[in-house]
């Protein structure tokens, strides 16, 4: 248990930030409110009216965002593989270009299907 103190130590004063930032804000906040400050954030566009099923969005925000989990999967699982390489030897490269693979694979249909286009 003594290993696990300092990670429980670090998460309660993280969680303990947290609550005290929420609480502090929504107490010394400020609390005017008017029309502009209630709309949808739109980027200095005027904001449309929606139709009636919501509307619907074009594939490429969701193929951006295939993209963007994709490669940071791709940075979480190649960090510690970078640090312990030497220690996994032939299987543990093989096992990366796999992966790599994979993830080539991934960027090859976001690629086909249009997301890497920026219209």
């Amino acid at each position: 248990m003594n290993a696990y103190t300092p990670i429980l130590v670090l998460g309660a004063i993280a969680a303990g930030f947290a609550v005290f930032s929420v609480v502090m804000a929504s107490v010394i906040g400020p609390k005017r409110y008017n029309r502009a400050k209630l709309e949808a954030y739109e980027c200095g566009i005027e904001p449309t009216p929606q139709p009636a099923g919501g509307g619907r969005f074009p594939v490429k925000y969701y193929l951006t965002a295939m993209l963007f989990i994709v490669f940071d999967i791709e940075i979480v699982f190649l960090y510690p593989w970078a640090v312990h390489f030497d220690s996994l030897g032939i299987f543990g490269l093989a096992e990366m270009l796999v992966f790599v693979a994979l993830i080539g694979v991934a960027y090859a249909y976001d690629w086909r299907r249009g997301g890497l286009e920026w219209d």
